[in-house]
């Protein structure tokens, strides 16, 4: 059984304990849901892949609660230092090369010399690492593969009974995993849209006087380190696997119409149809999207559940926060592996 609890200081630090003792904690970002486990306990991390059911060649986030304990873990760059500052806390996760200390198991980072670290802005997060005063892998809490999880009932309805507790701190704030970009290197390099815009990413480099691009890791050449190529098949960071954040049933995109087998979740000015008749955001705000993204994916999987009929998506525009919504979409869309 995996009981779920409000977040109070008292279950705060219940949780702590459980976390020490080598346990596993469900607890809110104001990202989504994360699955916790002591990252330097490599016996804990392994209990995440079981639960979750997660390829072991899949790497971690580690969560720290300030910059500085962040930097202990990787080795700083330039690129990160300006990053950190910008948008620490908050949702951006930076990959770095590790410490030649760093505590964190190589389980964590499926055995690789980097690290992804992240300073979550929640209150809720940051206090529970304040307590814990360790760094916390912690991947989205829901089944590998499956929808992200932005509220304490949508991970009990995947992992219940698999993790020790679960701490309700109401639905997430963006709904949204992080951006992450590799800072290891000459060059940053987007390895996942996320909470925070390539724009913004782009003008805080700027503004520090740095000119190099922003990469995507797909358009790498191949003679760059395999480290740093975004290859699916061998991930340095979450969210790359092909097939990522899907539903049960399966997921048409760019859909103006819907069929009768099908759940429409609108956006601006296309409505939504079927049963739930559900619209992303009917002003065709971005942000307001991304909050309800996963949310409502989950129920439009509930209401297409044993019933053959599938998700059909409205198109949403690229433009700023749309590309990561529109990467997690087409990765919900991906053939099933």
């Amino acid at each position: 059984m995996t009981d779920i609890i409000t977040i109070s200081e008292r279950s705060l630090h219940r949780a702590s304990d459980i976390l020490a003792a080598g346990g596993l904690v469900a607890f809110p970002t104001e990202t989504v849901y994360g699955l916790g486990a002591n990252a330097c306990d490599g016996k804990a991390v392994a209990g995440i892949f079981a639960a979750k059911d997660r390829p072991s060649f899949n790497p971690l986030i580690s969560h720290v609660a300030s910059r500085d304990a962040a930097f202990r873990l990787g080795i700083e760059t330039k690129l990160a230092d300006i990053l950190a500052r910008c948008f620490w806390p908050g949702p951006l996760t930076l990959v770095l090369n590790r410490q030649p200390d760093c505590p964190v198991a190589l389980l964590t980072t499926a055995g690789l010399d980097k690290i992804a670290v992240r300073v979550p802005a929640n209150k809720h997060a940051q206090r529970l690492l304040q307590i814990c005063d360790m760094p916390i892998a912690a991947p989205s809490a829901n089944p590998s593969g499956r929808i992200s999880p932005s509220t304490a009932d949508h991970v009990h309805a995947g992992l219940a009974g698999k993790i020790d507790l679960i701490l309700d701190g109401g639905p997430c704030e963006d709904g949204l995993e992080s951006t992450i970009i590799d800072c290891s290197g000459s060059a940053p390099v987007l390895l996942r849209p996320g909470g925070i815009a390539r724009a913004a990413i782009e003008t805080a480099l700027q503004s520090a006087g740095v000119t190099v691009a922003l990469i995507d890791a797909q358009t790498i050449n191949k003679q760059t380190s395999d480290s740093q190529t975004g290859d699916p098949q061998q991930p340095v960071a979450p969210g790359q696997l092909r097939s990522h954040y899907a539903p049960e049933a399966g997921v048409r995109l760019n859909a103006t119409t819907a069929s009768a087998t099908e759940e429409l979740i609108g956006f601006g000015p296309v409505a939504g149809a079927g049963q739930l008749a559900m619209s992303f955001s009917q002003t065709a705000d971005l942000r307001e999207a991304a909050t309800n993204l996963f949310a409502m994916l989950h129920q439009a999987d509930a209401v297409t559940a044993g019933t053959g009929r599938t998700i059909a998506i409205a198109p949403i525009p690229d433009d700023g926060i749309g590309e990561a919504i529109n990467d997690r979409l087409r990765r919900a869309a991906a053939p099933r592996d």
